[in-house]
């Protein structure tokens, strides 16, 4: 399995590994750690003990071939509560493994086997866009029994596609960049893209996107991708696009500024998630939205205390334009609904309060459906993506309504901000198979599968969803 699905070997030294049988990597239980060197050739289980190998999770040992080359891998699989707690142990073997190709030959359930592959897969992704030589050569896990190495590499691919966007910093990733993007991926599936740009935003009453994105030097955009047979049920992404947050008039700090590249990893991410819909063939119509702005500063910002109207012809209160995301999401969110689709998704980095609430990992989702609630949340578990579901909570309604307008953009107080902002954006919605993502979109400390940087959260729970909804061919 290539870390870029797809990419063949490269270099001498992938030709020369690939002419090698594949190094066969053991689990060692913690547990078991005494009976699984029972079963190793003596010396082979003197040089683990002479090297201190006590199998704790994520520790790794070669075993080297009479020719010097890695004869064998003891990674440490530790204990099953350190097992339940950490998501894609193997990863961390695959971060750092010499070139060559390797295989599991531990035998795994299928479900512990398709983590193990997929974990190595996103383990060995690097953004290497601004560097003038690669870091390391590949390593290749062979797929492992039971497990569809094609199915992984496409979802692979779509992860990979997201972060790479959202690690391309705005003035290589602005609203121009992003469609550029969606364009490549429409033209590889065969999808349709339309794009309403500048003024034509307000022509086609797309008043707030428009708000939010006249002070850039790039215009604003709403970017609209189908694809699918026409009659088949219709799923629609929605992910916000805000390339470059500076907060508008409510400037930000600079510490609050530097990480505002990612602040289109909504949008990001549904292309990710769209690229794993359509290499997969997922039986359904799919719809992408994108409102693709940078908040910027200048003479045309919008400004705190303006009232907005928006598309769907609710009036908004200006109270902070650093509550800009909500505002681009809800033109394309009332879009959405205007046909009915099956289902709709939004996903966005709304809220500092969803990552205090949740931390980085967890991504809170709200929704109105019990029953997508419970398989989001089973399939979340299932492919390890965690979720956890927020409520929609009546108690805090009448703090978005200011009374001057319809809305507020963002409620005094401080309290409850995901939540309220999640209300908000309810609003717009015209239906209860909704979900509301609000994601961080980012990995702060590099963690087994997930390098520091940028990552496509909720896609892998909402594409299990989807398989498990419509199928595949």
């Amino acid at each position: 399995m290539s870390e870029r699905a797809g990419d063949g070997a490269a270099g001498a030294d992938a030709a020369e590994a690939a002419a090698r049988a594949p190094v066969p990597i053991d689990l060692v239980d913690a547990d078991r750690l005494d009976e699984h060197l029972a079963t190793l050739p003596a010396a082979d289980a003197a040089w683990a003990r002479a090297n201190g190998f006590r199998a704790a999770l994520g520790t790794t040992l070669a075993l080297p071939g009479a020719d010097g080359a890695i004869a064998r891998v003891l990674f440490g699989w530790g204990t099953a509560v350190e097992r339940r707690r950490t998501r894609f142990a193997l990863g961390r073997f695959a971060e750092t493994a010499p070139a060559g190709v390797y295989r599991l030959a531990t035998r795994l359930d299928p479900a512990e086997a398709e983590e193990a592959a997929l974990g190595w897969l996103l383990a060995r992704y690097r953004f290497e866009r601004y560097r003038s030589a690669p870091e390391r050569g590949e390593a290749h896990l062979a797929v492992p029994e039971g497990v569809d190495g094609a199915r992984l590499g496409k979802i692979a691919e779509g992860v990979f596609l997201a972060r790479d966007l959202i690690n391309t910093p705005a003035n290589e990733m602005g609203p121009a960049a992003l469609e550029a993007a969606a364009r490549k991926l429409a033209e590889r599936h065969g999808a349709r893209v339309d794009v309403t740009t500048g003024d034509a935003l307000l022509d086609a009453n797309f008043p707030l996107i428009h708000a939010v994105g006249r002070a850039s030097a790039e215009a604003p955009r709403l970017i609209d991708m189908t694809w699918g047979a026409a009659d088949g049920p219709l799923v629609t992404l929605v992910g916000k696009g805000v390339c470059f947050d500076t907060g508008g008039l409510d400037l930000k700090p600079s510490s609050s500024m530097a990480l505002m590249k990612k602040d289109m990893g909504g949008a990001a991410t549904v292309l990710g998630l769209a690229h794993m819909v359509m290499s997969l063939g997922l039986r359904l119509r799919l719809r992408v939205l994108i409102p693709a702005v940078e908040n910027a500063v200048s003479g045309a910002s919008f400004r705190p205390g303006d009232i907005l109207r928006s598309r769907k012809g609710l009036t908004v209160e200006i109270n902070n334009t650093d509550a800009e995301g909500r505002l681009v999401l809800a033109d394309a969110l009332t879009l959405a609904s205007e046909e009915a689709p099956g289902l709709i998704v939004d996903m966005a980095t709304l809220t500092g309060a969803a990552r205090v609430a949740l931390g980085p990992e967890v991504v809170p989702f709200y929704t109105d459906d019990d029953g997508l609630a419970a398989d989001l949340a089973q399939a979340a578990a299932r492919v390890s993506d965690p979720l956890w579901r927020m409520p929609l909570w009546p108690g805090y309604e009448a703090d978005i309504e200011p009374g001057i307008a319809d809305l507020d953009n963002a409620p005094s107080g401080g309290m409850a901000g995901s939540i309220t902002a999640a209300l908000f954006l309810r609003r717009f919605v015209d239906q209860t198979a909704w979900a509301h993502f609000d994601i961080y979109a980012w990995t702060p400390k590099p963690k087994p599968g997930r390098p520091k940087g940028a990552e496509a959260q909720a896609a892998r729970a909402l594409l299990a969803v989807l398989e498990r909804r419509y199928g595949r061919p």
